[in-house]
């Protein structure tokens, strides 16, 4: 019998811990699909979907990435993964965009909301602080699928919303 397992790990970050991870998964026959990692603040996100054609349980799953030192301190979660898509989601990426620039509390929030306006799909979205040369700067990526018919209209809202915040946009057609 198959299983489809999603496991996210949540942690102190530690050098080595994707490879500990992914080899003792590698180990167990599992085949990584979608993953994702992220170091956030002092801690780490690991999450990944693994296919097992070989035997596997949830239970067994969770005690063998439990016995791995690297993430002793971690909170581990192993469950049942039923969504599945014909696709990755990252074909159907249609466009990668980057805001970048001083503190602007809300623009998360904001570039979201057009995103839904234009029945865009978010697909990765990843924000960050980056120390500047005189303050804080704050880097925004994403990797959208906005419908064609929609794409024009969209980005034209970013780009308006992006200057009047005084914020730096680009934006990188991946489908053309």
């Amino acid at each position: 019998m198959s299983l489809t397992a999603l496991v996210s790990i949540v942690g102190p970050d530690h050098v080595g811990l994707v490879s500990a991870v992914s080899s003792r998964l590698f180990d167990l026959g599992a085949n990584l699909g979608d993953t994702a990692f992220i170091v956030l603040g002092g801690g780490a996100e690991f999450t990944v979907i693994c296919e097992f054609t070989t035997e596997m349980d949830l239970e067994t799953l969770q005690n063998e990435l439990e016995d791995l030192e690297v993430i002793k301190d971690a909170e581990i979660s192993v469950s049942r993964f039923d969504l599945s898509s014909p696709y990755p989601a990252s074909q159907t990426i249609t466009h990668t965009i980057t805001v970048s620039g001083g503190d602007s509390p809300g623009l998360i929030a904001r570039l979201c909301e057009v995103f839904e306006q234009f029945d865009a799909n978010i697909v990765r979205l990843n924000s960050e602080r980056v120390p500047g040369m005189d303050d804080t700067q704050y880097v925004i990526s994403t990797a959208v699928a906005i419908p064609a018919q929609n794409a024009d209209r969209c980005l034209a809202t970013i780009s308006n919303t992006t200057g009047e915040l005084g914020l730096l946009y680009d934006c990188v057609n991946i489908k053309n």
